[in-house]
């Protein structure tokens, strides 16, 4: 069962964004193994999706998230992880790092607790709006991701743009659009019935498009790194 299907808040302006998320879910699934740290798990929604290769589940989430937390433990990631040293064969971090103001002790936590040849998987955004502000603190070139990973200590690290300026653009068009939908509520519906229209145009010819793209790199929706703990 595709990753996506356990997560039920799913948009019509931006199917497409998690059906890009499973396909690097699954492409990386084989390391996903063991004690799986969830970090900045939230509602924890790939929870059962990850049981499917892992022995067991941990999320982690600070108390003051913006989603109802069900997280297995509490802490401000941030800080000091409240975890114990070679805790984790696999820690996955998605959508999260961008939230945080001290992304590189964030990293050192995550090469901390995991086992020596254990992997870091996440995902973060490139090209994409401000959202849960105040919380919304940072984006990241591959370069600025090799170099804060290398410093805590990571090696062997792969990161892959998500898509390419087409998909990235028209995404971006579809959520800028969420918002000519007000008004009266006949008003409001024919607005997002036409929208639905173009939005699910906009995502079913985005991946073609992109094959006219040479260099995802420069202008990609997101990027999806893997590195190891030596």
């Amino acid at each position: 069962m595709k990753p996506s299907k356990f997560y039920s808040n799913r948009g019509w302006h931006n199917w497409l964004v998690y059906d890009i998320g499973d396909k690097f879910l699954e492409k990386y699934s084989k390391y996903y193994k063991g004690v799986l740290v969830d970090l900045g798990c939230g509602e924890a929604p790939y929870k059962q999706y990850f049981l499917q290769y892992a022995d067991k589940y941990v999320g982690v989430d600070w108390g003051n998230s913006f989603h109802n937390t069900k997280a297995d433990v509490i802490s401000n990631l941030n800080e000091k992880i409240d975890l114990p040293d070679e805790f984790a064969d696999t820690v996955i971090s998605l959508s999260v790092i961008e939230h945080l103001s001290e992304p590189q002790v964030f990293l050192n936590e995550s090469y901390r607790i995991l086992k020596s040849g254990g992997y870091l998987i996440l995902q973060a955004p490139f090209q994409w709006w401000v959202h849960e502000a105040p919380y919304d603190y940072f984006r990241y070139t591959p370069y600025g991701f090799k170099y804060m990973l290398e410093k805590a200590g990571f090696v062997d690290i792969t990161i892959e743009p998500q898509s390419g300026f087409f998909t990235m653009w028209l995404l971006k068009f579809n959520y800028f659009t969420l918002r000519f939908i007000r008004g009266p509520k006949p008003i409001r519906f024919m607005i997002e019935s036409i929208l639905w229209l173009i939005w699910n145009f906009n995502q079913i010819i985005a991946p073609w498009l992109d094959k006219l793209d040479k260099n995802w790199e420069l202008e990609t929706l997101g990027y999806f790194v893997m590195a190891k703990k030596r």
